[in-house]
């Protein structure tokens, strides 16, 4: 069973993992015997030097800071979103008036609408979240309602015969057979928590990885730049294969996969 799990992750993720380290290894090369300076592109042996380097202030304070943000937010978008993506399932008129509204929220560039909402919270904790917030609001909002929009119709004649109530074809049907588009909804959300994150550390605070970023650009020490943003980077990772891990185990033990 292990070497059979084994090959099987081999299967699909060695392509990408031979890939990344050619490009790593052609991005050295071009660094070390081309003309580009330290400054613009660093060298990935230079950004891991740097990474270990600064590892105590990055992994012991700005990156749970970061991580901190990116949890609250997704948990507040995360229940806000399903529960108002339910609503809107249950109650037709909801859905006309506010899905439009959605819509329109997301055509303005959140790193205009961001230091509004900096200027209502302040550089607080409450700032970061509120911008965590509006980036990964709306992903679990649709994942929700289009879920439960078009899971069960094939069903829903059935059940309603044998006198299910509606409660009883939410819970049994609907809800069950939403689950693979709900959980898109999460994984794009979690994914969004990072870059608010980050837009709302930039934005101001003293302390994150997104702060720390900014002001490494502003000094030009771009090896301790791309440290911070290969964090990021693994950070997301992480948090979108956790998302990933919770999907698999919900979804195969209701046996729709």
């Amino acid at each position: 069973m292990r070497a059979l799990r084994i090959k099987r992750l081999l299967h699909n993720y060695a392509p990408a993992a031979l890939l990344v380290l050619v490009i790593i290894a052609v991005w050295e090369i071009i660094v070390r015997f081309g003309e580009v300076p330290a400054f613009i592109l660093p060298a990935p042996s230079s950004v891991w030097t740097a990474l270990l380097e600064h590892r105590i202030l990055l992994l012991g304070v700005h990156l749970p800071a970061t991580l901190q943000e990116i949890l609250l937010g997704f948990l507040l978008s995360a229940g806000c979103g399903t529960l108002l993506g339910l609503g809107m399932h249950l109650f037709r008129p909801l859905a006309k008036a506010v899905y439009p509204l959605l819509i329109v929220s997301q055509t303005i560039p959140l790193i205009a609408l961001s230091p509004i909402l900096i200027m209502w919270f302040g550089y607080s904790l409450g700032g970061k979240i509120a911008v965590v917030f509006l980036t990964a609001f709306f992903p679990v909002v649709v994942g929700t309602y289009d879920g439960l929009y078009k899971s069960g119709e094939q069903y829903k004649e059935l059940l309603l015969t044998l006198g299910a109530s509606r409660r009883q074809l939410l819970v049994k049907t609907q809800v069950p057979l939403a689950l693979p588009a709900y959980f898109s909804g999460l994984k794009l959300s979690i994914v969004y928590c990072v870059i608010g994150a980050t837009i709302g550390e930039w934005l101001g605070g003293s302390r994150g990885l997104g702060y720390y970023s900014r002001r490494m650009a502003g000094n030009l020490h771009s090896a301790e730049l791309f440290a911070a943003v290969f964090l990021l980077s693994v950070l997301g990772v992480l948090l979108f294969l956790s998302v990933c891990a919770a999907e698999q185990i919900l979804v195969k033990k209701r046996g729709l996969r």
